[in-house]
């Protein structure tokens, strides 16, 4: 392969992986951008548009003046549950281990149905608003 085809596939590889990049920004829910507008913290440049303050992962409102509108979202609340699929549990403890010694390690216990875990690990799952 000569030069200009290495070059060539070069671009295309860094375009492609700069596309990825983009697409794994996490977005803010309308729950994550609901801050007083007294208690928001910049978070882009003078003149950034409302898509290059979404893309960075960041809230956007320019309805009140004098108050940052590009501005850090709140942090995302989660909870832990014990899973009620069981074909979702993973396995948290050993044969024969306990409620009790289940539970001091933070799992959930439920000694149904056979032949999956009754000792698991609790799942994260975010809070409504």
């Amino acid at each position: 392969m000569d030069l200009k085809g290495i070059c060539v596939l070069s671009l295309i590889l860094v375009v492609a992986l700069s596309t990825l990049a983009e697409a794994k920004v996490a977005r803010s829910t309308k729950c994550q951008c609901n801050v007083a507008p007294k208690e928001r913290s910049n978070c882009g440049h003078p003149g950034i548009t409302s898509e290059e303050c979404r893309r960075a992962g960041c809230c956007f409102s320019a309805s009140v003046p004098g108050v940052p509108w590009c501005f850090t979202p709140k942090q995302r609340r989660v909870r832990k549950v014990c899973p009620t699929n069981v074909r979702a549990r993973v396995n948290c403890g050993y044969p024969g281990i306990t409620a009790e010694q289940c539970e001091k390690r933070g799992c959930c216990f439920m000694a149904h149905p056979a032949g999956v875990p009754w000792c698991f690990y609790r799942r994260t799952v975010p809070e409504s608003c």
